[in-house]
């Protein structure tokens, strides 16, 4: 299955030729064509074909207080030691990062969308680990001479899109789950993992986790998405 998922998210440079010509997408826009260089040539694309997955999320708290407490060069460190811990880990439960933006990092489950449900599995896994990890990052952090470290871990299932620029070699994800690990991130406390009711539907049965319905999150119109704290039995 991610032999297969990779392959599909191979883009040849035929992928960002148009029909239409950079001067004429200018003169559309109404840039003058002098000034066109100036705009940068960011193109995207996204495959036809979507696919279900778990998606992660982990976020440090409290990053930009303590980052302009101790210096870009010690702060340059204190990420460091956190992100490739969180990387170290996803790779040994199978999971992607798909991108980081400052100080929290997304990542994916390429088996996540297998009725075996064992992508599923590794996701919390890897999620409750990442948790769990926090005093042994924090212990490392003071034998430099860094403040401590607390994050929150979130996840969810559901349909996204795979999407490819013309600059990068990687990929990103776009679709439900990505946007709402965000929103619900915030509702965990310190150093917890949290899920939204799409992948609470689906692991509710699974016997070795505890999980705790902890707070609503609105989604407009009357609507709200049920939130769950998850733990080891």
């Amino acid at each position: 299955m991610e032999q297969e998922s990779n392959r599909n998210l191979i883009f040849s440079s035929t992928d960002f030729k148009y029909s239409i010509s950079r001067q004429h997408m200018d003169q559309q826009n109404d840039i003058p064509i002098s000034d066109s260089r100036q705009y940068s040539k960011y193109l995207v694309e996204f495959m036809t074909q979507s696919s279900r997955y778990a998606v992660g999320m982990v976020d440090m708290v409290n990053s930009s207080k303590i980052s302009a407490q101790i210096g870009p060069i010690k702060s340059a460190r204190y990420y460091q030691i956190f992100l490739n811990s969180m990387s170290k880990i996803l790779f040994r439960h199978g999971g992607i990062v798909i991108k980081n933006i400052g100080d929290c990092l997304f990542y994916y489950f390429p088996d996540s969308d297998d009725p075996d449900q064992k992508g599923l599995t590794s996701c919390i896994e890897c999620s409750l680990e990442m948790i769990q990890s926090q005093k042994y990052i924090s212990q490392q952090l003071i034998c430099e001479g860094l403040p401590t470290i607390d994050f929150r871990v979130s996840a969810d299932h559901g349909t996204v899109l795979l999407m490819k620029t013309n600059n990068s070699q990687g990929f990103d994800m776009i679709g439900p789950p990505v946007n709402m690990c965000s929103k619900i991130n915030h509702l965990a406390t310190k150093n917890q993992f949290v899920i939204g009711g799409d992948l609470f539907h689906m692991v509710k049965e699974f016997k070795i986790y505890q999980f705790k319905e902890i707070n609503d999150f609105s989604l407009g119109f009357k609507l709200s998405y049920p939130v769950y704290s998850v733990s080891h039995k």
